[in-house]
């Protein structure tokens, strides 16, 4: 019974930890897409207010690379990258990344988290429109199925110790 308190103790102080980083330094929580290219399809800025999302596809460095090619464009230091393109884009630099693979999400989020996303984008959405007032962009695209799906909070440090959502100091 001790260890398990010292356990959870331990793990209340590192969450604890991560939070009161972001007080200085938004973590940047990125959806790796582990299935097709291992581009970043979708991003979102997190601090204790909570989220915004970013797009991977406009969001850019001085050399006109993108969020979601990382890591084809720097293949050595591919987060290292992201974290340059955000400080490029938005004028804030995470120091933290957190990468969700398809894996991951889908056991948070149901199965059919990827498909969903893709419907509403698809169907629901315009894509490439983020700026059209009125529309959905993919940010609400990825809400909406998140809000239909719901989380299973459970599976978030089971798939932290299997590796599929994975921190990376930058």
């Amino acid at each position: 019974m001790k260890k398990l308190f010292i356990i959870l103790a331990v793990l209340a102080l590192i969450i604890v930890g991560i939070l009161a980083t972001t007080l200085v330094s938004p973590i940047l929580v990125i959806a790796e897409d582990s299935g097709e290219d291992a581009s970043i399809d979708m991003a979102a800025k997190f601090t204790l207010t909570g989220y915004e999302w970013v797009y991977p596809g406009s969001s850019v460095n001085a050399a006109g690379q993108t969020l979601h090619n990382v890591h084809i464009d720097n293949p050595q230091d591919p987060y290292g990258a992201a974290r340059d393109i955000i400080t490029y884009s938005y004028n804030y630099t995470p120091h933290i990344i957190v990468s969700v693979n398809n894996d991951a999400a889908e056991a948070i989020f149901g199965s059919t988290i990827v498909d969903d996303i893709r419907a509403n984008d698809a169907y629901n959405g315009y894509p490439g429109n983020e700026n059209v007032q009125g529309t959905m962009d993919r940010g609400d695209a990825v809400d909406t199925a998140m809000s239909h799906n719901g989380m299973n909070i459970f599976q978030v440090p089971i798939q932290f110790l299997m590796g599929n959502i994975r921190p990376i100091f930058v």
